[in-house]
């Protein structure tokens, strides 16, 4: 007699369910996090772009200007900025609530820094 080999009808099943949910899940992750990286990088080049004789309105404009470029949702207004020994620091923190399914929802907690 002949050993079977293969997949099980119930085993192709639930790992294909398994598939599906993880990658719906990282197509509306990915955006996200991609989104978060790009405000990082923005704030990078915003800090290092402006001079020790820069102020805040100065810093907001230089930032809106890449969030721009970078079509970004994100505005200034939510950056805290301040000078640490004659250094721009630059930090935000926001929550992003991406809707799963029916009324289930993943909430991610973003934030960023340009002091290090």
């Amino acid at each position: 007699m002949k050993n079977q080999r293969g997949v099980a009808l119930s085993g192709l099943l639930f790992w294909g369910i398994v598939l599906v949910v993880v990658s719906v899940l990282g197509m509306k992750v990915a955006p996200t996090y991609l989104e978060y990286y790009k405000i990082l990088k923005d704030a990078k080049a915003t800090a290092e772009k402006a001079g020790p004789d820069s102020t805040v309105s100065d810093i907001r404009k230089s930032f809106d200007k890449f969030a721009e470029v970078d079509h970004l949702d994100f505005r200034s207004s939510q950056l805290d900025i301040s000078k640490d020994g004659g250094k721009v620091v630059i930090e935000f923190a926001y929550e992003k609530r991406i809707h799963l399914f029916w009324n289930v929802s993943l909430i991610i907690d973003y934030q960023g820094s340009t002091a290090g």
